[in-house]
């Protein structure tokens, strides 16, 4: 077993994360629809842990991938890398097997029961261990061993931190302690993987380069130290509408945007550097990772607004953060994602099939993250203009945003069909 089953078991999870998104999905078209077999408040969670698992498997994959190419062997025939893999395996499916048999444990976004959380601990703890076997040191290594020794590490923090609930009664009984732990360890958890990410991003720009030059330049660095304050620091625009401190919410207004104009920045310039004969022969990643650099500046625009106090008490709870998020985990994770899954595999394939998924996916992208964008507002006008209005009423009023949303949601699910699925077949040796 190679490690990179590790990238295509999070495919598996990319897939159902579009199957129960397009039957969430559907229930906003056609309200009660299915309402008896699977309902919304199943789809939901089925829907965001398979998107959270898949860039979980898919961070892990790119990064074992990476340690067995400098180890030069398959790490995958160590017992603890086998038992890393089985036990993510087991305990994500049977996780949304949970939820199936509506097996709840109450949390926003990890709504598993919390005993599953020690899997996922021990879990999490094998793959720390398995990396720092091989590992030795960050002393003198390139900006993403540093990104991804710093967001194991993170990681784990954040997520016990998350889980302070479980244990701790006073967190338990106060509905203000609880909302801020628990949005302030979402905050970091998302930070922490995004280094996972942005270091495969950085190692792969390198190899498709031929060079080190991206990962030891002084710009990556500050993208590290950046992506580690904003980790750190910038969950405090999560709760702007919680009574906390008013200088953690000045430091998640400075920092809030800062990490994605770099983020931004190196891709740029890395597509500048490349010649046409690199971009040829690393065409499929090289075409993802702009699509993904163009959505890095669509959603910081976003992010500006949503981190202006005013703007983002009318924004908070509306369909604009849906698609906010939408933005970042399919425009920018996914692709950064796919674009190493495709380095990895190098699937054979035809140029003028990958044009068209990849047309076809990121226009429909921009169709569906404007839509729910508009449906957002528009919810806000309306209630500030007609505070009294039914909730039914104000649905209705939006209804058209909505099919505009699951047309495109559709449309978005056949192309990355079209782009997985020959990353699914390919044999890899």
């Amino acid at each position: 077993m190679k490690t990179q089953k590790f990238l295509k078991l999070g495919l598996l999870f990319l897939l159902s994360t579009l199957v129960f998104g397009l039957l969430a999905g559907l229930q906003y078209v056609v309200p009660g629809i299915g309402r008896d077999v699977f309902s919304f408040e199943k789809l939901r969670p089925l829907h965001v842990s398979s998107a959270v698992f898949w860039i979980l498997t898919a961070a892990m994959g790119g990064v074992m991938t990476f340690l067995s190419e400098e180890r030069k062997t398959d790490l995958q025939t160590h017992v603890l890398v086998k038992a890393q893999y089985f036990i993510f395996l087991l305990s994500f499916v049977a996780i949304l097997l949970s939820y199936c048999f509506g097996v709840f444990g109450g949390r926003e976004y990890w709504e598993f029961h919390p005993y599953f959380s020690v899997l996922i601990v021990l879990g999490w703890l094998l793959f720390i261990v398995n990396y720092f076997r091989n590992v030795k040191s960050i002393k003198n290594q390139p900006v993403y061993v540093w990104m991804w020794s710093t967001g194991l590490i993170f990681f784990l923090f954040t997520y016990l931190e998350s889980n302070f609930w479980w244990v701790i009664p006073k967190l338990n009984n106060n509905l203000i302690h609880d909302m801020t732990v628990q949005w302030k360890s979402y905050g970091s958890l998302v930070g922490s993987w995004n280094l996972l990410i942005y270091g495969s991003s950085i190692y792969l720009m390198d190899k498709i380069s031929g060079n080190k030059k991206y990962s030891h330049s002084n710009i990556a660095f500050m993208l590290y130290g950046l992506g580690l304050f904003n980790l750190m620091f910038n969950w405090g625009h999560h709760i702007y509408t919680l009574p906390t401190a008013s200088h953690i919410k000045h430091i998640a207004y400075l920092v809030s945007m800062t990490e994605l104009f770099i983020l931004g920045r190196i891709i740029y310039t890395w597509g500048k550097s490349l010649t046409e004969a690199k971009k040829i022969k690393h065409i499929f990643p090289a075409r993802l990772l702009f699509a993904a650099d163009a959505w890095v500046f669509a959603n910081l625009g976003l992010a500006i607004l949503m981190s202006i106090p005013v703007f983002n008490v009318f924004m908070h709870g509306t369909h604009v953060i849906v698609g906010h998020t939408m933005g970042t985990t399919i425009g920018i994770n996914t692709m950064l994602l796919l674009a190493y899954a495709y380095e990895v595999f190098k699937p054979k394939l035809e140029n003028k099939k990958f044009q068209f998924a990849y047309a076809l996916t990121n226009t429909a992208l921009v169709v569906f993250f404007l839509s729910l964008i508009f449906a957002g507002f528009s919810k806000s006008y309306i209630q500030y203009h007609n505070p009294q209005i039914a909730y039914t009423d104000l649905i209705e009023k939006i209804r058209p945003f909505f099919y505009a949303f699951y047309v495109a949601g559709a449309t978005l699910t056949v192309g990355f069909i079209m782009l997985i699925y020959p990353l699914l077949v390919v044999k890899k040796n």
